[in-house]
């Protein structure tokens, strides 16, 4: 992805300052809302890359859309634009979450499931996660209604399947290849 290595760059900076002035964690949730933002809002992640829109219009729709920021949050957001790099808001944003979280001990969970989850499943999912590494972990859901049901855990490199789908399979081999066996 273009601009990763300078988000990363920007986003170490962004938490040396934050941890400095003690903001880390209010910065880290600025970072999340503007991650996701950008990320669900096409036309403002057009926006942010348009080479035709103002940086002063950037500027005043940025802290118009995001009104409590952390002056950090503000500052980071001002030296983007002054450095030209306001397209990357967003992976700077993602980087510094990721950051954040190796600071912490944070470990990074994705969970496929083929419905959403609710809070009451997270919250035990979030629990086996922290029994089985022993440390924390966010917990990013993502639907997928291929797996037809059940759930895949993904942490760092670790994975459990516990799909339908997976079984299915599992089972089709097993059919195929006691099949064969029965033929022999």
């Amino acid at each position: 992805m273009r601009g990763t290595r300078a988000a990363q760059r920007y986003a170490k900076a962004i938490l040396s300052l934050a941890k400095d002035k003690n903001s880390a964690e209010a910065v880290n949730k600025d970072m999340i809302t503007i991650s996701k933002t950008v990320h669900n809002s096409k036309d403002l992640e057009n926006m942010l890359t348009s080479p035709v829109v103002k940086d002063s219009i950037k500027k005043s729709a940025l802290l118009e859309i995001f009104k409590d920021l952390n002056a950090v949050t503000k500052g980071a957001i001002d030296i983007l634009l002054e450095n030209g790099r306001i397209n990357i808001l967003h992976i700077v944003a993602r980087q510094y979450f990721i950051q954040y979280n190796e600071m912490n001990n944070v470990q990074q969970a994705v969970v496929t499931t083929a419905v959403p989850l609710d809070k009451e499943l997270e919250a035990v999912i979030l629990a086996k996660v922290k029994e089985l590494t022993g440390s924390e972990a966010s917990l990013k859901s993502i639907v997928d209604e291929s797996i037809i049901g059940g759930f895949v855990l993904r942490v760092g490199d670790l994975q459990y399947d516990a799909s339908i789908s997976r079984n299915l399979s599992r089972l089709k081999r097993e059919l195929k290849n006691n099949t064969y066996v029965s033929k022999i």
